[in-house]
């Protein structure tokens, strides 16, 4: 059999394995959430909340959109004309214009030139968090933190870029085979890395001090089974007055990390409420299932790369011989946006019901259902939510239950507890 017949032999048997995971591990059943309970919810609500954060979503769209329509359209531009190819060579001339030299520093442009044309987009974003007092960063803050941004995304993707065209070099038929298994391994290596040696670019952390509420939050790990290694407060305060609370990491850099705000702006009962909700992330392994299909994506995606990028017409429109070749990458960048947006759909679909899978989670736990609901206002309150998005963009981007579904869902349970 040809390297492209085990080729396509490989990647029916990497979707299948995908879909296979995302059947079994994805929770495709979520709690009830009746849309009655969602309209008395969104009436609860204080009035003048609701028209707040329906205005700042508002003035964030148009931007947001903008950065999704115009990126688009300049991948396009640069993988499916020459004009990317001779990027490529163009940035690694002045260094000889050897593989090398191509295949990193002109991959990074690419990727930068991308970066650097939908900033002013980024930069509208920032100036309408300020305008709503969400931002306290401020623009020198704003700027350290992209470059920071900036730097991480090119360490990760110098190693990424030579890595995967030594690869390319070292077996010219069959790299997509070493290259899916690097990807993969990319993935659950980022998914250890990261919470360690990347967020605190971003982040001071800090234990949680000693006190009932650490107390408590420990004692209900325990109580829930769940082994986390720490609670950290992260001193979110210094950039914004958003509130919030995540898990990170696999096994023993798995931790619980709370915003200095949540401490600052709710109650014990309700930090402890967002607590339960991460360590029904925790004792889900939902970490672990992202990272698994993740994996099981970032291997079919070189594959399908491969095969695709291999299609005369596709290269022909970017003026390249091979997909192999370092100046096609910005055709491989074009496809990865495509399938990116296309996609994004069934991501979010997945996000929001994991998510409320671990909502279920933090009320069985707390058994407190009321604590949860005020939480859910607190976080649409402070974060500028609109509690009930426009439907079709809630289907193609939203990761989260709406407010109002939450709140639903903590009244769907306080019936049937009899609470």
């Amino acid at each position: 059999m040809s390297p492209r017949g085990w080729a396509l032999l490989a990647l029916a048997g990497l979707a299948l394995a995908l879909v296979v995971t995302v059947a079994l591990l994805i929770p495709w059943h979520r709690p009830p959430a009746p849309r009655a309970d969602q309209l008395a919810a969104l009436r609860d609500l204080p009035g003048d909340e609701v028209a707040r954060g329906r205005e700042f979503r508002s003035a964030l769209r148009p931007g947001g959109y903008a950065a999704l329509v115009v990126g688009l359209l300049i991948a396009l531009a640069l993988g499916l004309t020459p004009l990317g190819g001779r990027l490529v060579e163009l940035v690694g001339r002045p260094f000889g214009g050897n593989w090398v030299a191509q295949a990193v520093l002109g991959g990074l442009a690419v990727v930068l030139v991308a970066d650097l044309v939908t900033l002013p987009f980024a930069a509208w974003r920032q100036a309408v968090l300020t305008r709503y007092g969400l931002s306290t960063n401020g623009w020198g803050g704003w700027t350290v933190d992209l470059l920071k941004s900036y730097a991480v995304s090119a360490v990760i993707g110098a190693v990424a870029l030579l890595g995967f065209y030594t690869v390319v070099r070292l077996s010219p038929r069959w790299w997509w085979a070493f290259g899916a298994a690097g990807a993969a391994g990319l993935v659950v290596l980022l998914s250890f890395v990261l919470p360690v040696l990347v967020e605190p670019v971003f982040n001071r952390f800090t234990p949680m001090e000693q006190g009932p509420l650490r107390t408590e939050l420990m004692a209900m790990a325990a109580r829930d089974g769940v082994p986390v290694r720490d609670v950290l407060v992260a001193d979110a305060s210094r950039r914004t007055r958003a509130v919030n609370a995540y898990v990170s990491g696999i096994g023993p850099t798995r931790r619980v990390v709370v915003y200095d705000t949540l401490l600052r702006e709710a109650p014990p009962e309700e930090v402890t409420a967002v607590v339960a909700h991460e360590l029904g992330h925790a004792r889900d392994r939902d970490v672990t299932v992202g990272t698994l299909t993740g994996a099981l994506g970032a291997a079919a995606a070189v594959v399908a790369l491969y095969l695709i990028g291999s299609w005369a017409p596709l290269l022909r429109l970017a003026g390249v011989d091979s997909v192999a070749q370092p100046r096609a990458f910005p055709l491989l960048v074009a496809l990865v946006t495509v399938v990116g947006l296309v996609t994004a759909p069934v991501q979010a679909l997945i996000s929001r019901r994991v998510e409320a899978r671990a909502d279920a989670h933090a009320l069985t736990l707390t058994g407190d259902p009321a604590a949860f609901e005020a939480m859910q206002r607190r976080l649409a309150g402070v974060n500028l939510a609109d509690p009930d998005p426009p439907r079709w963009e809630y289907l193609y981007s939203a990761t989260h239950p709406s407010t109002v579904e939450r709140m639903a869902a903590a009244r769907a349970y306080a019936r049937e507890a009899g609470r």
